[in-house]
């Protein structure tokens, strides 16, 4: 097992633990109003890919408790961390003071964990007229790499989201990919799928949370953002199914242009193949599929690369906590 501690934070009501229950508790969007604000530090284990687990560290962001972070606990929470995932709201009127909390952030990471990988959200953007969210997403991630640089030349990766789009899936599939140790050799082995399917694009979503975790593209498309609208609106099928006692399997579509095919692919992941090719046969495609799908479980089998020790450490930590 692979244990990877997560730190979420960001000032209170920024949107940390909404996000947070969309993509891992199957939460819509609009059922995110009734959760309550996070007390203190919630723990949570999210096992992803089976031998993936998330320690999550969701940290409430109230003034008096973001203080102590800094303050008593500061070696504790910042100990052993292999991802930092920090969340602005655009709509903040206390900027200053937000920027201060992050660079407290970027600091105690410096000390304590400096090969920690550091993922900005710049959340809510749907509260900006549509003309201005590029310019001030921009502009709010010129300042942030700017602060990382004076810290240790940290490098940020910046993405602005909501919750009502697949902006929020690409900034979550983008973290965990980050996480997952053979990646490269995830992404050979589904390139020569791809070859041999004669397909244009193969990906593989985790099967809870549907983010993308590899994919493959022989023939490109005009849309960067596809596969996370896909992500975005599978995830709402499978729960709408789930509502009717009835468990989401598979998906075909057929149409003059192209055939995309959504198959169950191995324990813990779906795979979805776009050919555009009318002369291929779907049974071809299946035959290929269900040919990969022994190499592709042995590959996804081995993501543990933490030791026992690291990984029992990371467990006793949020134990103790």
């Amino acid at each position: 097992m692979s244990l990877k501690k997560v730190l979420l934070m960001g000032k209170s009501g920024a949107g940390k633990t909404s996000m947070r229950s969309i993509i891992f508790a199957n939460y819509l969007a609009r059922d995110t109003m009734r959760l309550c604000p996070t007390i203190d530090v919630e723990h949570s284990h999210v096992r992803f890919l089976g031998n993936l687990v998330l320690n999550l560290w969701d940290c409430g962001g109230q003034e008096d408790f973001v203080e102590n972070y800094f303050q008593s606990q500061r070696d504790h929470i910042f100990r052993n961390v292999q991802v930092l995932i920090y969340v602005f709201d655009i709509e903040s009127h206390e900027l200053q003071k937000d920027m201060h909390y992050f660079t407290s952030c970027l600091e105690a990471l410096q000390h304590n964990s400096a090969d920690a990988k550091i993922f900005v959200m710049v959340h809510k953007m749907d509260m900006l007229p549509e003309d201005r969210r590029e310019p001030v997403f921009r502009q709010r991630e010129a300042d942030l790499k700017k602060i990382a640089a004076g810290i240790g030349k940290m490098d940020v990766h910046c993405f602005q989201t909501s919750i009502w789009d697949e902006t929020l899936y690409k900034a979550w599939s983008t973290m965990v990919y980050s996480l997952v140790p053979n990646a490269g050799l995830l992404e050979q082995h589904l390139t020569s799928l791809c070859q041999a399917c004669c397909a244009d694009e193969l990906v593989i979503f985790e099967r809870a949370t549907f983010l993308v975790i590899s994919q493959a593209v022989l023939r490109g498309h005009a849309d960067p953002h596809r596969f996370e609208k896909i992500s975005n609106i599978i995830k709402q099928f499978k729960l709408s199914c789930s509502k009717t006692q009835a468990q989401f399997s598979s998906m075909q579509v057929h149409n003059a242009k192209f055939s995309a095919f959504i198959e169950g692919f191995t324990t813990n992941t779906y795979l979805m193949v776009i050919t555009s090719d009318p002369s291929i046969q779907p049974a071809m495609t299946l035959t290929n599929l269900n040919a990969a799908r022994a190499v592709f479980e042995e590959t996804l089998a081995n993501l543990s690369d933490a030791t026992t020790e690291q990984a029992a450490a990371l467990a006793e930590e949020g134990a103790a906590y």
